[in-house]
C-alpha cells in the first residue's frame, strides 16, 4: 500500500494545472457535476479547503490529484491530541485512498502564519504526517502561507520574512525539507498591483510583458508573479530552506469583476498566462529548471463571500458556464 501510494502521489505532481474548489456559495453545482466540468476542462488537480465528503466521492476513480485541507480551528487538536489525528486521516483520507482518489498532499491549516495559531501548524503537520504512515499512505504533508509573511518583498533578492513569521517558518521549512515535502504558497499579483498601481505596471502584473520591467542583479523579471515566488524562494533561504525542493503555488487568480482592474478581460489573460507558463514547464528567473505547479483560485464565483472582488474570482459561474475562457 505505501509504495503503491508514493507512486499514485508522485504522478499526481508530475502535470497539469489545478484549481481551488471553494464551495462557499449557496447555488453551486453538485458535487459530481464538478468532477464531470474538471475532467472535460482537463483540469487534472483540484484544492479542496477541508473534507467535503460528497466531492471526495465523486472525485473517486477520477485520475483528479487532490490537495486536501483541514480546518484552521482544529489545528490545535492536531497538535496536541494524536489520536485525533489518526481518526482524521482514518475518516477523511484512508477510505478514498483505497477507492483510488489521488491526494497530492494534505495541507495543515492556510494562511495561519503568522498569527495565534501558528504555533500549532508543526505539530499539527508532525501528527498528520505520523497518522498517514501509520495507515500506509505516502502522502505529503504541509501548510499553505501567503505572502504577508514577508517583511521584505523587493527586490526579489532580498526576500525576507516578518520577525514574526520568521520562527515558524525556520522550523516548518526544516520538517519540509527533512521529508521531501512541498510548500504552498498563495501568491495574488492582483492584490499587489491594486494595492500600488503608480509603480506596479498592469501589464507586469498580469504577465503580458515581453521585456524585463525589474531588473534584480542579472536576473530580469518580466513578471510580478515570478519576482513574487522569487522573494519567497530568497526569504526560505535565510531560514535554512536551501534543501526545500518544491514551492506549490497554492492559490493565484484575478477577479472578473467588483473591484479596481477587476475585469473579464485581465481576468483571462492573468490566468491564461498562468496556464501557459505551466504547460511551458517553466521555473522562475531564481529557479529556472524548478516548474511552478499550480492552482488557479477559484472553480466559480461564490456568492457567501464579502461582496466584491471576492466573490468574482470564479473561472466559472454556478450553472457552470464560463466566466471567460481559459484553454486548459
Amino acid at each position: 500500500m505505501a509504495s503503491e501510494s508514493r507512486v499514485a502521489a508522485t504522478a499526481a505532481a508530475s502535470s497539469g494545472i489545478g484549481v481551488n474548489w471553494g464551495m462557499n456559495g449557496d447555488n453551486l453545482p453538485p458535487e459530481g457535476v464538478v468532477v464531470s466540468l474538471c475532467r472535460s476542462r482537463r483540469i487534472d488537480k483540484v484544492r479542496l479547503f477541508h473534507p467535503v465528503e460528497a466531492a471526495l466521492r465523486a472525485l473517486r476513480g477520477s485520475g483528479i490529484a487532490v490537495i486536501l485541507g483541514t480546518f484552521n480551528q482544529d489545528l490545535p487538536r492536531l497538535a496536541s491530541d494524536p489520536p485525533f489525528a489518526a481518526q482524521w486521516v482514518n475518516t477523511n483520507v484512508k477510505p478514498h485512498a483505497d477507492k483510488d482518489v489521488r491526494f497530492r498532499c494534505i495541507c495543515a491549516g492556510n494562511e495561519i502564519i503568522p498569527g495565534g495559531l501558528a504555533e500549532y501548524v508543526l505539530p499539527a503537520m508532525r501528527n498528520l504526517d505520523r497518522a498517514l504512515r501509520a495507515a500506509a499512505l505516502a502522502i505529503p504533508v504541509t501548510t499553505a502561507v501567503h505572502m504577508a509573511t514577508l517583511r521584505v518583498s523587493y527586490p526579489p533578492s532580498q526576500g525576507a520574512f516578518s520577525d514574526a513569521a520568521r520562527p515558524v517558518m525556520a522550523s516548518v521549512v526544516g520538517f519540509l525539507a527533512a521529508n521531501n515535502y512541498p510548500l504552498l504558497v498563495n501568491v495574488y499579483p492582483y492584490f499587489a498591483y491594486a494595492d500600488n498601481p503608480r509603480d506596479i505596471r498592469l501589464d507586469y502584473a498580469l504577465g503580458t510583458s515581453d521585456v524585463a520591467v525589474v531588473q534584480d542583479g542579472s536576473l530580469g523579471y518580466t513578471n510580478l508573479l515570478d519576482a513574487m515566488v522569487d522573494a519567497m524562494y530568497s526569504a526560505l533561504e535565510k531560514v535554512g530552506g536551501r534543501g526545500l525542493q518544491e514551492v506549490i503555488i497554492s492559490e493565484t487568480g484575478w477577479p472578473s469583476d467588483g473591484g479596481f482592474a477587476a475585469t473579464r478581460e485581465n481576468a483571462r489573460t492573468y490566468n491564461n498566462k498562468v496556464v501557459g507558463r505551466v504547460r511551458a514547464n517553466r521555473g522562475t528567473p531564481k529557479r529556472p529548471s524548478s516548474p511552478l505547479e499550480t492552482y488557479i483560485f477559484a472553480m466559480f464565483n461564490e456568492n457567501k463571500k464579502q461582496a466584491g472582488v471576492e466573490q468574482n474570482f470564479g473561472l466559472f459561474y454556478p450553472d457552470a458556464t464560463e466566466v471567460y475562457h481559459v484553454d486548459f
